[in-house]
């Protein structure tokens, strides 16, 4: 495995296709994985009962689900959102 700099460590996914994400530096981030959603592999994802079946390849560093789809952490990364929490003014600065 190439080791990548921006490795999963949770993910929980939340409604309308998200995911919040611990990555290895600490770090909390939000996704939507909506645009992701194309292809035979991710046709599966389209179900939420299943979209919810995600869970974190720690050989991979990534979120995998059942049926072998997965996504490559630094783009996760690149097209996420710092999660903001309320009240949490240094994360808004």
């Amino acid at each position: 495995m190439i080791s990548s700099p921006h490795e999963i460590q949770s993910a929980y996914p939340v409604k309308d296709y998200c995911l919040v994400l611990e990555f290895e530096n600490g770090e909390y981030r939000v996704i939507s994985i909506r645009p992701f959603l194309k292809g035979s592999i991710f046709e599966p994802l389209k179900d939420p009962s299943y979209f919810r079946k995600v869970r974190v390849d720690g050989d991979a560093g990534t979120v995998v689900w059942p049926n072998g789809a997965d996504l490559d952490p630094d783009v996760l990364y690149s097209r996420s959102a710092p999660l903001v929490l309320p009240g949490d003014k240094e994360a808004m600065m």
